[in-house]
């Protein structure tokens, strides 16, 4: 946002230069995000705000110190990145209709002095950047507050994400040289030792460290690694010499842009650890490593799947391809809610955090909250079902024990006891095109149901473009496919994922209607379950990794495969 109104704050502002590490957002320390969510206002670079601003509270002013990533600017780079260090602003036009441009030192003091909480953040750490270093001078000489959080520096953080140790057990030196400032005395001294040197550079900029490096007395068959966008899903990392890094690089054709505008890490040495990194690669080598993973469900619905992705090294892509509607007619509905407030149910049973969201907003138009509960008992069909409830104020009596499922449900449930049952009634807010499996086994543990239809799914609006040309042209690693409605309705609104794409879907039934639909299904979950899918996908991967390993050919993702990918990839 262009922070031309910043929020109301404290009579005294404050501000927090704090180290945003590497790039990897669960690099953030416990202070850094307490920081942040006390924050009126973000000043940082375009993909720095893409790290911090999770943990920013709601209506947070952003303030960009970079151009519009959009737009091609050159003023004031960063060293070692290229990105433009002027701030993009507050308030006033040019006649040309272009914000006008002031540094961030600028910006900082005044909002701190307007009262607010100003959280500066930079990469990496603060105290290895000279424009931070600037900006805190600035502040204490115009007498404005400030504080430091510290961050993983990014000539640290990056090595260790690479597998790439900076010291060995005979403890050898360890220099670190940003290329863009170094002058020949520096390189002449780090020339002449024999540590571990990181040079912190740009891509295009590798082979000349490496010449500065052997001119100044290293042999050009010191070993070598350069990893690209350290932290972050599309790191890479090549393991060369400083004589071969330029046709390493030439040879895998990669372009400047693919550091994504966050510096290149260099780490040579004889002892650096370059010829292990076989074995010390945790991170590149996790099972998922950069896929592009399809999930066709909302945000909400798909945080902790996507969370759990992530965790495999996978990069989550959430598109909905079901919309939630009221149900046609209301008064089903109505009645229920009623009943359940007069005592008409022993049970209520939610089958998906839809059917919650259904009962909470009735209650919120009858001005009832989670004390109209008191004396039901609840169930949810699972752990996201459940989460949804607690959040509503409701603790749920029964969760499947295993299977999270309606099937799971019926396992634990309880038959109808005269005695101890005063009600023998039922519950059930649900979709319109739930199936039958609960109600059956309900009614056959001896309890009336009343199904009722709390919402209707429709077929979602078709994603973005880019997004259908991404499923159609084999732009994703794979799709999880949780039900056969997803199935259709992703067929439907986006396309038919392209022959590349991994298939994976939840059960028979899901795979049945992926083969209708000329889907190849390449891994099915063991149980109905969509971390069970994921596990699955995980082991789908790690078992491809190794078979490529084995026959000694390069780690691509499937995405890697189809028709002139590779020179697409070169160029981004």
């Amino acid at each position: 946002m262009s922070p031309t109104t910043l929020p109301a704050g404290p009579e005294h502002g404050h501000v927090t230069f704090l180290g945003a590490g590497p790039g990897d957002p669960g690099l953030l320390t416990l202070r850094a995000v307490e920081a942040l969510a006390n924050a009126d206002v973000l000043v940082a670079e375009h993909e720095v705000l893409d790290v911090v601003r999770t943990h920013a509270r709601q209506g947070v002013a952003e303030v960009h110190t970079d151009a519009d990533p959009s737009t091609d600017s050159s003023a004031n780079p960063d060293p070692g990145t290229g990105t433009p260090r002027l701030a993009v602003v507050d308030g006033a036009s040019t006649t040309s209709g272009v914000p006008a441009v002031r540094d961030a030192a600028h910006l900082v003091m005044e909002a701190a002095r307007g009262g607010r909480r100003v959280v500066r953040a930079v990469t990496g750490d603060p105290g290895l950047d000279a424009y931070a270093a600037e900006e805190m001078l600035a502040c204490a000489a115009a007498g404005v507050p400030f504080e430091v959080v510290p961050g993983i520096a990014t000539a640290v953080g990056v090595p260790a994400y690479a597998g790439v140790p900076l010291r060995d057990s005979e403890g050898a030196d360890v220099r670190f040289v940003d290329a863009s400032t170094a002058s020949d005395r520096c390189w002449t001294e780090v020339g002449a030792s024999d540590g571990t040197v990181v040079v912190s550079t740009t891509l295009d900029s590798v082979a000349a460290a490496a010449g500065e490096l052997v001119s100044a007395g290293r042999k050009p068959d010191t070993p070598l690694t350069v990893t690209i966008a350290g932290t972050t899903t599309r790191q890479r990392t090549w393991t060369a010499t400083l004589g071969t890094i330029a046709q390493t690089l030439k040879q895998a054709k990669v372009l400047p842009s693919a550091d994504g505008g966050r510096p290149v890490i260099a780490v040579v040495g004889e002892r650096s650890a370059a010829a292990r990194r076989d074995q010390l690669s945790w991170f590149e080598s996790k099972p998922l490593f950069g896929w592009k993973v399809l999930v066709p469900r909302t945000k909400e619905q798909a945080a902790s799947l996507s969370d759990q992705l992530r965790s495999y090294g996978a990069v989550p892509h959430e598109v909905p391809t079901i919309a939630v509607e009221p149900p046609r007619t209301p008064q089903q509905m109505e009645r229920a809610v009623k009943g359940l407030v007069t005592g008409r149910y022993e049970w209520i049973a939610f089958t998906s955090v839809n059917a919650v969201k259904a009962v909470r907003e009735k209650f919120e138009e009858y001005g009832l909250d989670a004390r109209a509960f008191a004396g039901i008992k609840v169930a949810a069909v699972g752990e996201q079902t459940a989460k949804a409830l607690i959040a509503f104020g409701v603790k749920p009596d029964l969760v499947p024990s295993g299977e999270q499922s309606a099937a799971g449900l019926l396992e634990d449930w309880p038959p109808y006891d005269p005695v101890f049952d005063p009600i023998d009634r039922v519950f059930l807010p649900r979709a319109d095109i739930a199936t039958e499996t609960l109600v059956a086994g309900l009614i056959e543990l001896g309890w009336e149901v009343d199904d009722v239809t709390a919402y209707r799914t429709v077929r979602a609006s078709p994603p973005p473009a880019q997004t259908r040309e991404a499923i159609k042209g084999g732009g994703f690693d794979a799709v999880l496919f949780t039900s056969s409605s997803t199935v259709r309705n992703l067929v439907g609104i986006a396309g038919k994922p392209h022959n590349v794409t991994v298939i994976a879907c939840i059960g028979p039934a899901t795979a049945k209607t992926a083969e209708e639909h000329g889907l190849r299904v390449d891994v099915m979950a063991p149980e109905p379950s969509v971390h069970r899918l994921a596990e699955a996908l995980a082991d789908f991967g790690l078992r491809r990794r190794a078979a490529a390993i084995e026959a000694g050919d390069p780690v691509t993702r499937p995405s890697e495969r189809r028709p002139g990918a590779r020179r697409r990839r070169s160029t981004t």
